[in-house]
């Protein structure tokens, strides 16, 4: 294969591997920009899960054996059985060596796992190349050739480990590029999803709502007390606080399939669920009230719901929903219940959130019109 065809070979497996949008499609780059640049008709990315001592298969790309699916969910084999990903690395650099590729032929004289896996798919020939990343293995990349082609040489396997560290460089990026989608995603406190990320969730669950009727619930909180324990006991204690709220919120949270836990900013936070039932969805909340009114220093939560399984009229848009949650939450609060209000429950939340401006007693909800407080009961 000629110098410029493996240059483009490797343009080409970078590209596709930038062009990706979730790992799936990267890993599915990576595995088929390696196929074509080594001219074999199946490619595959594995990952070592060192605490599980075992190579997990992310994808199966090119011409799939019987058996063998695109993004399997369960296909590992135990490291023991494949030592090389370990020992021959490990042999290599002992002696200062770099990480090298090697090859596997379906008629080699000693059957191997892998010798007999391609005699099994009806391949001749494979090359594999170990993955590192961060000075360690992270796992392999692996092109086979269908029986009956020319084996692979050992130029041939020169250029896998050259493609092999292209992949573990795209790797690398795309393991930052997460950690910064994690950081806009994460309020950084609490270790809790953020604003942003609740208005993306509740976005796609409307969506879903209106194309399958799929019940989405948001529960607003507010907790009490956080002010005073500030100014009392000092920012560092209220953080605290905080902290501890948002695990208890996670641990109610955790009772709901899906739902996420999240800070909304300050001492507000929120779930939001889809699938789960208004009344289990309550229930979760009425635990979340009793287990916060339980906090040293804090002094409860104040806690509205909002859901589709309970009659709060047409939802136009997901403001709509967060603005009868957060409507329930205030009459929590201006009632210091100890349990959550529900919108569609209490007669008049769902006036709350919708009335027009006026009056001089005002509130204004996120992202919700100023309404007039009704009298208090």
């Amino acid at each position: 294969m000629g110098e410029d065809v493996r240059l483009r070979a490797v343009v080409a497996l970078a590209q596709g591997m930038a062009a990706a949008h979730t790992p799936r499609e990267f890993w599915r780059a990576a595995a088929l920009g390696a196929c074509a640049g080594l001219g074999g008709s199946f490619g595959a990315l594995s990952v070592w899960e060192r605490d599980h001592g075992r190579l997990r298969v992310l994808v199966n790309a090119g011409e799939r054996a019987v058996g063998e699916e695109e993004f399997p969910d369960a296909e590992t084999y135990p490291v023991h059985q494949f030592p090389e990903i370990t020992e021959f690395l490990h042999e290599r650099w002992t002696v200062g060596a770099g990480p090298h590729a090697w090859l596997e032929s379906a008629d080699a004289p000693v059957a191997t796992g892998r010798v007999q896996g391609l005699r099994r798919r009806g391949r001749c020939c494979c090359v594999v190349a170990p993955i590192v990343l961060h000075g360690r293995a992270w796992g392999e990349l692996y092109v086979a050739r269908p029986a009956g082609a020319k084996p692979f040489a050992e130029a041939d396997a020169d250029f896998a480990t050259v493609l092999a560290a292209v992949v573990a460089a795209g790797i690398a990026q795309a393991e930052r590029l997460e950690e910064v989608r994690k950081l806009a995603f994460t309020d950084p406190l609490t270790g809790l999803a953020n604003r942003r990320a609740v208005d993306a969730r509740l976005d796609e669950a409307i969506e879903r709502y209106r194309a399958d009727g799929s019940v989405v619930s948001l529960v607003v909180c507010d907790l009490n007390g956080l002010k005073r324990v500030n100014d009392t006991h000092g920012h560092a204690v209220g953080d605290r606080l905080l902290e501890r709220f948002g695990s208890v919120l996670s641990r109610c949270g955790a009772r709901l399939p899906g739902a996420l836990a999240a800070r909304l900013g300050g001492d507000e936070f929120c779930l939001l669920t889809v699938g789960p039932s208004a009344d289990e969805v309550v229930a979760a909340a009425e635990e979340l009230c009793v287990r916060a009114a339980e906090l040293e220093l804090g002094e409860g939560v104040a806690c509205g719901v909002a859901s589709t399984g309970d009659p709060i009229g047409p939802l136009r848009s997901a403001r709509r929903l967060f603005r009868l949650a957060d409507a329930a939450q205030y009459r929590a609060k201006a009632a210091r219940s100890a349990k959550p209000v529900v919108a569609g429950r209490d007669g008049t939340v769902v006036r709350l959130a919708d009335a027009p401006p006026g009056g001089r007693d005002r509130r204004r909800f996120r992202d919700a019109p100023t309404v007039e407080l009704p009298p208090e009961p």
